[in-house]
């Protein structure tokens, strides 16, 4: 007896098909189809769509995506390429990316880390799965260009993606000059200035011009820091710590951060050390994130809308899958300055 005739040899699992299905339910293949894809609705009656689904569950049926996306040559994959998404931004952003995606196309994460670019080379790993379009945050121009895609791709918060790379931008240069401008309204002529050398182009734009409106309005900053190459609050508590007491010797009263989390840190090592917020240095974030209302002192921050940008980014990569030329090939979208009580606000 050979190995194939063996009752002990397992035998390879029964590939189950929509025809299958369609026969245990007692319905058309195209039934099967539409209730299988979320097409269901007011196509199929509620007691087949039942039989259906009772079917899927008893002969553990599934859509062969792969097998549809050869056939087809795309798949209803769009891959969101995005940093830590423990960051309450990305929540927000993805929620109004699956919005406008619906039932229609799958979301795909891929996800870097914390304050780290893309890299093109794990990207081009996943066009083997032919998905329908990209979504990615702050690339580099180099990743761009080293990943050189005919895909449909949408850039969000990159400020210095080129010209023929549609993209999704915040008015960061907008809501730097509005912190500037309202710290000097509260009396600061001396500002320290918080960042994370990230490399990306929105958190240079937002020190430069947060530095360019410094001084236009005749104040001072003579303290930049770098917490480290991440977005993370622990490195930012650890580098107020350090450099406190030159700050204050230097004659520094507020400090400006270039993220909420970095704000965040900034707060828990003042309350640790004994400084006070903001009597003794006013601090101010960026990003306004949810927390930032919760934070003790609630956080003087500068709003991006991150449900927009991710609902605008999946709108023109929809109009992009479908064909459909772009009327405009770079959005902005305002930023708005919330002023609370770690800058001397009244919240």
């Amino acid at each position: 007896m050979n190995n194939a005739d063996s009752p002990n040899e397992p035998r390879p699992a029964r590939k189950v098909t929509a025809a299958m299905v369609a026969t245990h339910a007692g319905v058309s293949t195209a039934t099967v189809s539409l209730v299988a894809n979320g097409k269901s609705a007011g196509r199929v009656s509620k007691r087949n769509e039942e039989r259906v689904r009772e079917a899927i569950r008893e002969l553990g049926y599934y859509v062969d995506s792969i097998g549809s996306s050869l056939a087809r040559g795309v798949s209803s994959l769009v891959i969101l390429v995005a940093p830590d998404i423990s960051n309450p931004f990305f929540a927000k952003l993805i929620a109004g990316v699956r919005g406008v995606l619906g039932e229609d196309y799958q979301l795909l994460l891929s996800v870097t880390d914390a304050g780290l670019s893309p890299s093109a080379t794990e990207i081009r790993r996943l066009l083997g799965l032919r998905p329908a379009g990209l979504l990615v945050h702050a690339p580099t121009p180099l990743f761009l260009s080293e990943l050189s895609s005919p895909l449909p791709l949408i850039a969000l918060d990159a400020p210095d993606a080129p010209e023929n790379i549609p993209s999704v931008n915040f008015d960061v240069l907008q809501g730097a000059h509005d912190v500037a401008a309202h710290l000097a309204a509260q009396g600061h002529r001396k500002v320290g200035y918080l960042d994370a050398t990230t490399g990306t182009a929105t958190l240079r734009m937002r020190r430069e011009a947060f530095l360019s409106a410094a001084a236009q309005l005749g104040m001072q900053v003579p303290a930049v820091a770098v917490s480290s190459s991440t977005i993370e609050m622990g490195d930012a508590a650890a580098t107020f710590a350090t450099h406190w007491d030159a700050w204050k010797e230097s004659g520094i009263t507020a400090l400006a951060c270039a993220t909420d989390t970095h704000a965040y840190g900034v707060l828990q090592a003042a309350s640790t050390t004994g400084v006070r917020v903001p009597q003794d240095l006013a601090v101010t974030g960026f990003d306004d994130l949810p927390f930032s209302t919760a934070s003790h002192p609630s956080l003087t921050s500068v709003r991006l809308d991150a449900h927009s940008v991710g609902v605008q980014a999946a709108q023109a990569l929809r109009q992009l899958i479908d064909g459909t030329p772009l009327k405009e090939s770079k959005l902005q979208l305002s930023s708005q300055l919330m002023v609370r009580a770690s800058s001397g606000g009244t919240q």
